[in-house]
């Protein structure tokens, strides 16, 4: 399709005729069906919820078929309008446009349901199992239409999905704003999101995807390479190299999850990363972010110990249950050195977590037809899979939570997972140990970009950027952050030669304020003198300092109580949008799961404009400043160290100071 044909598709938005009925492509990955839910009632709502994207001229015919996708997907999704275009994030100037900063909105919204990045593109799913940035493909096409035709002073407004409309604003208001799953807080039970999606009324937008800044897997590996780099630090003995030879075992290659073998890579160890679903599998061996697939456990017990003896470097997809790998590398008595998990354990009952004991087919099937009993198998595959951790931990191996909810499903499966005191977890998770104290507490986090031209020399502009001023910026940098740059400098001086990119020119790096605000100042003057060729999009993973409230995961060093309050989210994402973002996003769920978790986003597009510098110096500031004013008070000693020197840096700041009573006066009155 020519570009003109294109523009004038996404001009039409939702067609006046229908468009001809469309095969599944069995060369994509596609989300598992989802089971019965609905009454009858409800189901008859469903379809008058989705029919209503329709003149009545087309009921007869859609009511039919949508009723039979519901049948057979436990979903209507609209397969008929899925657009006949490549989906891909095309450069900035062939989308169609009264806004720039609407058509980089439609470039990220693309790249989410890209083939090489989305985990299921055809039902709108980026990653997680059910991270969706639409329901329905209506929906996409109604939001691509308001995007093209919109102007700098109005925003769209997205309810799970569903374009509500273009309202007037001013050009300093978000262009998008996006709620994802904002349901009532005792109405967020698996069945629950079940249920509404269903019926099409809410979604679960995961983290990136519902906010359209998903960059594929590259948006974890560099914080999965930090982690598995110190979590290898941690166990090493002393004068011994910490990554040579050392294994780490995890489970997961689907989405975010399919960073791992890659980010075990750039540690210099030996991952084995065992994926239930080949075709995932495949798909990351095709793409160069698993080296090398083995189905048979024997024949992966002499790889790994050929791999351990000649310390290689080396990720290893294995094509099987992680439940079987952990049992036999016990039987065999393969050392573990580091070991976690990263299914979609937010999400056991529909696709996220594959038991020990069923086939791929066998699960997808029984989750569909009988999914109490699916619930059972699950529940006692996590029992199995706890208990064979244990063992390998009793070795010596350090296991950590990577905030998937493993623990927490495991220990409502009566999983012995609990520590002696009956209420925290026998391992710790990943933040608590690692990233909270190391990184959130003094304001680093996942920062990315994304290159609008779509040109590759842009994005090694940026990277070559990013690293001069981490350069400068570390040569002042106090001794509490030096290891953090240093490794953060190594990795952006790495990221050409890994090959990082699937799907837009993005990259990824773990920074603070300081260091975002400079980058990005440096980036919106390279996009105005010409070094750059079209604008940069700003974003992050919610995964980060200030966006997300996460109990098991971003906030589970949070110590003072708090950590079950949304209050950081929610303020990050109401002041990100007065001070400049380009959209904003909140949403209930993300990593851990429904209910679980309230996480906020941001885009910012840098067009080379003065107002794009003024803005991003007042949202960056506030965006990591929120939420390390928070893990201040929560008596965090990291993070109040890095909120004086932010009050320092800038007289307009002031933050409530916590005094710390002393434990001995406390525990003699109670």
């Amino acid at each position: 399709m020519d570009n003109t044909t294109f523009k004038k598709a996404i001009l039409a938005g939702i067609p006046d005729e229908l468009p001809a009925l469309k095969e599944p492509n069995n060369r994509i990955s596609h989300a598992p069906k989802r089971k019965e839910i609905l009454s009858n009632d409800e189901k008859k709502l469903a379809l008058r919820n989705a029919l209503r994207y329709f003149p009545e001229k087309h009921h007869a015919i859609l009511a039919n078929e949508f009723a039979q996708e519901l049948k057979d997907y436990g979903r209507i999704y609209m397969y008929r309008f899925i657009p006949d275009y490549d989906m891909y994030a095309r450069p900035i100037d062939e989308y169609p446009f009264k806004s720039k900063q609407a058509a980089a909105i439609m470039l990220m919204i693309q790249n989410n349901l890209d083939f090489a990045v989305a985990q299921h593109p055809h039902e709108l799913i980026t990653y997680g199992g059910n991270g969706a940035v639409f329901q329905n493909w209506a929906q996409y096409l109604l939001c691509m239409q308001y995007l093209a035709k919109m102007n700098d002073e109005q925003t769209l407004v997205m309810y799970s999905g569903h374009p509500l409309g273009l309202f007037p604003s001013h050009k300093d208001a978000p262009r998008v704003v996006i709620t994802n799953g904002m349901v009532i807080p005792n109405y967020s039970s698996q069945d629950d999101w079940e249920k509404f999606n269903a019926l099409g009324v809410s979604q679960y937008g995961q983290m990136t995807a519902g906010s359209y800044m998903y960059i594929g897997p590259q948006g974890i590996v560099h914080g999965t390479t930090i982690t598995v780099m110190n979590a290898a630090r941690k166990v090493a003995n002393e004068n011994e190299d910490p990554f040579a030879g050392k294994l780490f075992l995890t489970a997961g290659l689907g989405g975010m999850s399919g960073a791992q073998p890659k980010a075990g890579n750039i540690a210099k160890v030996i991952t084995v990363c065992a994926e239930i679903n080949p075709a995932a599998s495949y798909k990351r061996h095709e793409q160069g972010w698993v080296d090398e697939i083995i189905s048979d456990l024997d024949e992966l017990v002499e790889r790994v110990r050929k791999a351990k003896q000649d310390k290689e470097v080396v990720s290893i997809a294995f094509d099987g249950n992680i439940v079987d790998v952990w049992e036999k590398f016990d039987e065999e008595n393969i050392y573990v050195d580091l070991g976690s998990d990263q299914t979609s354990l937010h999400n056991p009952w529909a696709g996220g977590y594959y038991p020990a004991g069923l086939s791929y087919e066998e699960s997808n099937h029984m989750m569909a037809n009988n999914p109490d009993g699916f619930k059972e198998k699950v529940r006692e595959s996590l029992r199995r899979h706890a208990s064979a951790v244990n063992k390998h931990t009793a070795k010596g191996t350090y296991f950590f939570d990577y905030g998937n909810a493993f623990l927490l499903e495991a220990s409502r499966a009566g999983a012995d997972v609990m520590a002696a005191d009956g209420i925290t977890f026998r391992y710790p998770s990943y933040v608590q140990d690692i990233m909270g104290p190391m990184f959130f507490d003094f304001g680093f986090g996942p920062f990315r970009w994304v290159c609008t031209s779509g040109k590759a020399e842009d994005l090694e502009t940026t990277d070559n950027i990013a690293a001069e001023i981490l350069d400068e910026l570390m040569t002042n940098s106090p001794a509490e952050i030096q290891s953090q740059m240093a490794d953060n400098i190594q990795w952006i001086r790495g990221a050409q030669e890994n090959k990082l990119v699937v799907g837009s020119q993005a990259r990824i790096l773990y920074a603070d304020a300081e260091g975002r605000i400079k980058i990005a100042e440096e980036f919106n003057k390279a996009v105005a003198d010409g070094r750059l060729s079209a604008p940069v999009v700003l974003g992050r993973d919610h995964h980060d300092v200030s966006g997300t409230d996460s109990p098991f995961r971003e906030t589970s060093n949070i110590y003072d109580g708090s950590s079950f309050t949304a209050d950081m989210a929610i303020q990050n994402v109401i002041g990100d949008s007065f001070r400049g973002a380009t959209w904003v996003s909140i949403h209930n769920g993300g990593g851990v799961g429904w209910g679980e978790v309230i996480n906020g986003g941001f885009g910012m597009v840098l067009d080379g404009s003065s107002d794009a510098d003024r803005r991003l110096k007042s949202m960056l500031f506030w965006d990591v400043n929120n939420g390390i004013s928070r893990r201040n008070w929560a008596r965090n000693e990291g993070a109040t160290f890095a909120i004086k020197r932010a009050m320092e840096e800038n007289p307009n700041l002031k933050v409530t100071l916590p005094n710390i009573a002393d434990d001995d006066l406390i525990d003699g009155v109670i």
